[in-house]
This record gives C-alpha cells, sequence and structure tokens, in this order.
C-alpha cells in the first residue's frame, strides 16, 4: 500500500466538491483538474481564454509548489478545450512555460466544464 497524503493550498482555489486538490502517493502527486478561479475570490478570472490558461497554469503550479515540486516535474498533463479552436493557445503558452522533455498529454474537446470554463486542466507528477 503506498504512503499517502493530501495535499492541500490556499494558493489555488479549494475544491468544490468531494475531492481532494492533489493526492501524493510516494514519489507520485495526482493533481485534480483545475480550471481558471481566483483561490481568493473563487470567480472566473475572466472570459479571455489567455487569461483562463494562464490561471489554470498558476492554479496548477500552486499545487505542484504545495506537494513539493514545480510544473516541471508534470510528466502527463491532461487539458479539456470547450472549443478545440484554443488549442494553439495552449499550445504556445506551453512552450513558455514548459522545457524539454515536454510532459506527456492529451486534448481533449468537451461539450461544457464547471462553471462554463473554456479551459481544464489535471495532471500527474513524479518527484
Amino acid at each position: 500500500m503506498p504512503n499517502k497524503a493530501v495535499i492541500h493550498t490556499a494558493n489555488a482555489p479549494q475544491a468544490i466538491g468531494t475531492y481532494s486538490q492533489a493526492i501524493k502517493a510516494d514519489k507520485t502527486v495526482y493533481l485534480s483538474g483545475q480550471i481558471p478561479l481566483v483561490p481568493a475570490t473563487m470567480a472566473m478570472i475572466s472570459d479571455d481564454i489567455d487569461e483562463q490558461i494562464q490561471q489554470v497554469f498558476t492554479n496548477l503550479s500552486a499545487v505542484c509548489e504545495a506537494a513539493g515540486g514545480s510544473l516541471a516535474d508534470i510528466v502527463k498533463l491532461n487539458i479539456f478545450l470547450t472549443d478545440l479552436v484554443h488549442f494553439p493557445r495552449v499550445n504556445e503558452m506551453m512552450g513558455q512555460i514548459f522545457a524539454e522533455p515536454y510532459p506527456a498529454r492529451a486534448a481533449i474537446g468537451v461539450k461544457s466544464l464547471p462553471r462554463d470554463a473554456l479551459v481544464e486542466m489535471d495532471a500527474i507528477m513524479v518527484l
């Protein structure tokens, strides 16, 4: 049985359901999906896709740091978009955030996301 710990930070949006921000199992951290909520207000940052993508990365980064890592430790990233026309923007921002070797990734088009977000991401990080 792996050694498990709940990861929590006030620097990312609080869970709005029955889940944890992340769970650390030994050296692997499973990060729950992040949408572009501003942690201090729990409100959507804006309707602008660039601002939403940046906020999601900011939220993921906060959870990574709370677990003792950083975005650079992400080995798998799942991206959910309500319109795949925005995928080039995600790809461009990823190029500014991540260095090679890039994490494995999936980009999935979905009909809707919580709170009418345009983007959500979850990740797996190895410390």
